[in-house]
């Protein structure tokens, strides 16, 4: 049975603290947006397409993201806005190919609309590009099966599943979730790794997708 294979590697839980950080870069309208948007950090990108799941964990799930609300509520581009809205960050593995897919969106729009090259905020009203910066903290928490695993998932605290399931997928490019990996490679249930892949995490709050996790694991486990 799962729950009695001992895995070739225990999984270590690990937390994080967030800051955020001011860049000092602001966009006045689409293009220097765009100009700004190949330059910023990766943690910009991260900081703009993640801040709700960060600042509302507990609130109601698929949150916008900070550039699609710009430019829907400031400058008033709601084609553009809905556009970006509808990136669909689940599935991106990298912040590089999120940042080229959300410049390809506002590029692809100037083309279509080269108006909107002239659309400028009221003053006060510019884009602010800000940044997350993400310590990394180990906790005593240490599996070495799947039990061990689904007890210790219902304690930790949701910055440890945060971090688990968005941090180490997107920022640490690791092509999928903490979860997934070490059940896959160090348990050997593919097919209980990939349930959980596939899992969309933007679709739930954090609370939601620990329960959504620990009911498969339990599913399997008996």
């Amino acid at each position: 049975m799962a729950e009695l294979v001992r895995a070739a590697e225990p999984f270590r839980f690990y937390s994080r603290l967030h800051l955020t950080e001011l860049t000092g870069l602001r966009a006045a309208g689409l293009v220097q947006l765009v100009r700004l948007l190949k330059s910023v950090p990766g943690g910009s990108i991260y900081y703009h397409t993640h801040r709700f799941l960060q600042q509302h964990q507990y609130l109601s799930p698929e949150p916008p993201n900070d550039f699609a609300y710009w430019v829907r509520e400031i400058l008033s581009e709601e084609e553009l806005g809905e556009r970006l809205a509808s990136i669909d960050i689940v599935q991106f593995s990298t912040i590089r190919s999120l940042r080229e897919r959300i410049i390809a969106t506002i590029e692809g729009y100037l083309v279509e609309h080269p108006g909107a090259k002239m659309r400028f905020p009221r003053e006060g009203g510019e884009f602010h590009f800000k940044k997350a910066v993400s310590f990394i903290l180990p906790t005593q928490h240490v599996s070495y099966d799947l039990r061990e695993f689904v007890e210790i998932l219902k304690r930790v605290t949701i910055g440890s599943i945060y971090f688990h399931i968005f941090e180490a997928k997107l920022r640490l490019e690791k092509g999928t979730n903490d979860f997934s990996n070490w059940i896959e490679n160090s348990i050997g249930n593919e097919s209980l790794a990939h349930s959980i892949a596939r899992l969309d995490p933007y679709v739930y709050t954090l609370e939601d997708l620990r329960r959504t996790i620990t009911d498969l694991i339990e599913r399997e486990i008996g």
